[in-house]
């Protein structure tokens, strides 16, 4: 069994901002491939059991605050059992081009408090995490206000592609491994294509 957790903040206020991101990949992902995402109070999220690809996964949204993430990460990897190595999250990312996509087996959050909060949890930075880029904003907006901004219309006209391409990345996660998904998916230019 695999884990693919999409990371956001719950409620109307935070829907479809860019911070959000995380949370309308496994969504798609889910729609994609006909798991219904449930309420699980005992993981603090939404979740769903299925098969992609022939690989049994789970997917899941906290239910937590983006600071609070590792809570409900933590849960669901002790609820159904789950190790490290099956584990993959997926986040917004400041430094990333808009819908350029990252897929790394490791490393530092890079500021990204979500990670922050998954690697303090869990004590380790040994997290597969695929990156979704939302762009940095101009300068004289402030990095808050804008990861929850909503979209532009003309990104809003490029983000199904992004959301297809980053459920085929979580695809090929589960299906090939993070190796063959790093040389699949981490081309420089892969956010239309």
């Amino acid at each position: 069994m695999k884990l693919i957790v999409g990371l956001g903040n719950p409620g109307d206020i935070y829907v479809d901002s860019r911070h959000n991101i995380g949370f309308s990949a496994v969504k798609a992902l889910a729609k994609a491939h006909k798991i219904s995402l449930k309420k699980d109070s005992s993981a603090s999220s939404l979740s769903g059991k299925g098969k992609i690809g022939g690989q049994n996964v789970i997917l899941a949204i906290p239910l937590t605050f983006m600071n609070l993430s590792g809570v409900a990460v933590r849960a669901l990897l002790k609820k159904y059992k789950i190790d490290l190595q099956s584990l993959l999250v997926v986040v917004d990312d400041l430094d990333l081009e808009f819908g350029r996509q990252k897929i790394r087996s490791s490393g530092s959050s890079a500021g990204h408090r979500g990670l922050d909060s998954i690697i303090d949890y869990l004590g380790t930075q040994h997290i597969a995490r695929l990156r979704i880029g939302i762009g940095r904003p101009k300068a004289n907006i402030d990095s808050r206000e804008y990861v929850l901004s909503r979209f532009s219309k003309k990104e809003k006209e490029q983000l199904r592609n992004i959301l297809d391409n980053a459920a085929d990345c979580c695809k090929a996660w589960l299906t090939k491994g993070i190796t063959e998904a790093m040389n699949i998916f981490n081309r420089r230019s892969n956010n239309n294509e």
